[in-house]
């Protein structure tokens, strides 16, 4: 089986490819440092000939709300009459858990539904894997919810997982037949995301103070209990918050 990641130098579709590879599949990373563009479809169709499956890790190189709706509309497009062009057989796309109730106030969410909305009136059969919020980025939920010092966060449910984890779930997709539908994913546990923040930033020797405010938002949204976490059928991944706040740590004195 060959299978294209595009995007799969970053640091989701590099993990895939990897995996993938290791398991016996040919993996291909396909991404503008290796001469393949979405976008502007430079080497798109040479990259995807002989393609079984397509993975899309790509994301917009900035939260702009019209550039992202603009990237994910023509890159999206690009992807998907050059897929049907090559006879491939599955499109495996990476979004994001709550990306409905976040699009009611985010451009960048409206741009991410726009895309999950292409590739299912598209010709190639798909999945979409919506996986929950990344652990590594839970230092950057703190500087963007920071002001005056201190960090306001709506005090509701979040069900994160590691990276590491959500290429295992786009690599499991990729390999699997298409679901034609959107696939959840989330990790171990579930937490306050006041607390989660709380944790994360005190184990890297960060003392902002971490307030639960019923004012505040999340990423600019007004959210509600249950949006950050997936759905009840959700499967859930292995590494552990706290397995992995130890990794980092270790990695970090390296």
């Amino acid at each position: 089986m060959r299978i294209v990641v595009i995007g799969g130098t970053g640091r989701i579709g590099a993990q895939v490819v990897t995996g993938l590879v290791e398991h016996g599949h040919r993996a291909v990373a396909a991404a503008p440092s290796t001469g393949v563009d979405a976008f502007t479809g430079e080497g798109l169709r040479t990259a995807l000939t002989g393609a079984d499956v397509v993975v899309d890790v790509s994301n917009s190189p900035t939260f702009d709300d019209a550039a992202a709706q603009e990237f994910f509309r023509v890159s999206t497009a690009n992807l998907l009459a050059a897929e049907a062009e090559a006879g491939a057989s599955h499109h495996v796309a990476l979004s994001v858990v709550g990306t409905d109730a976040l699009a009611r106030q985010s451009g960048y969410f409206q741009a991410k539904l726009l895309q999950e909305n292409l590739i299912g009136a598209g010709p190639v059969p798909f999945t979409i894997v919506r996986a929950t919020q990344f652990f590594e980025f839970l230092a950057t939920i703190a500087d963007s919810a920071t002001l005056n010092g201190v960090v306001r966060l709506p005090d509701v449910l979040i069900q994160p997982m590691a990276t590491a984890d959500v290429a295992e779930a786009v690599a499991v997709a990729a390999v699997s037949p298409p679901v034609n539908g959107i696939v959840e994913v989330g990790g171990p546990a579930q937490y306050r995301l006041p607390e989660l923040i709380r944790t994360a930033l005190t184990a890297h020797g960060d003392t902002r103070e971490v307030l639960g405010d019923p004012n505040a938002r999340y990423w600019g949204v007004d959210i509600d209990e249950r949006t950050l976490v997936p759905g009840d059928a959700a499967p859930d991944f292995d590494v552990r918050f706290e397995d992995w706040l130890l990794a980092s740590a270790a990695e970090n004195r390296r």
